[in-house]
Formats: C-alpha cells, sequence, structure tokens
C-alpha cells in the first residue's frame, strides 16, 4: 500500500497515458443510445432578466431498419 489513502498509481504499458474514454467511443455510445441536451441562459442587468435563451435537443443516429413512428413512414 503506498501513501495513507491506499491508491496504488497504475503501472502499465500505458501509464504516462491521460484516463478517460476515446473520443471514437464516446460518439458510437452516444449515437447508439441518444442522448438530450437542454439548457437555459439568461442575461440580466441589476436582477432584471432582459435575454433568456433555451436549448432543448435530440442528438441520436438513424437506421433504416428500424421503421418510423409517424403514419407515413417519414416519407414527404
Amino acid at each position: 500500500m503506498t501513501g495513507a489513502t491506499g491508491v496504488v498509481p497504475w503501472v502499465g504499458p500505458d501509464s504516462g497515458a491521460p484516463l478517460g474514454v476515446p473520443l471514437v467511443d464516446l460518439l458510437d455510445r452516444v449515437l447508439a443510445t441518444g442522448v438530450v441536451i437542454s439548457g437555459d441562459v439568461v442575461i440580466a442587468i441589476a436582477d432584471v432578466p432582459l435575454v433568456r435563451l433555451s436549448l432543448h435537443a435530440l442528438l441520436a443516429s438513424v437506421s433504416e431498419r428500424v421503421p418510423a413512428p409517424w403514419s407515413d413512414g417519414g416519407l414527404l
């Protein structure tokens, strides 16, 4: 055990690499499951709101194998 916290440092071939998820894997998971982004920005002066911006977005992949939930099948 090293130190008082009991944390063992990583010693391996990638010990100098940053920890985390590669961007490709993150994008693959997000597009496979979908993600909703939502946020509000309020610009105010002296506690008087002047401008409010709202963002609501859905990011997901589209597959031809999954039928559209609309009655016309998504055709124009």
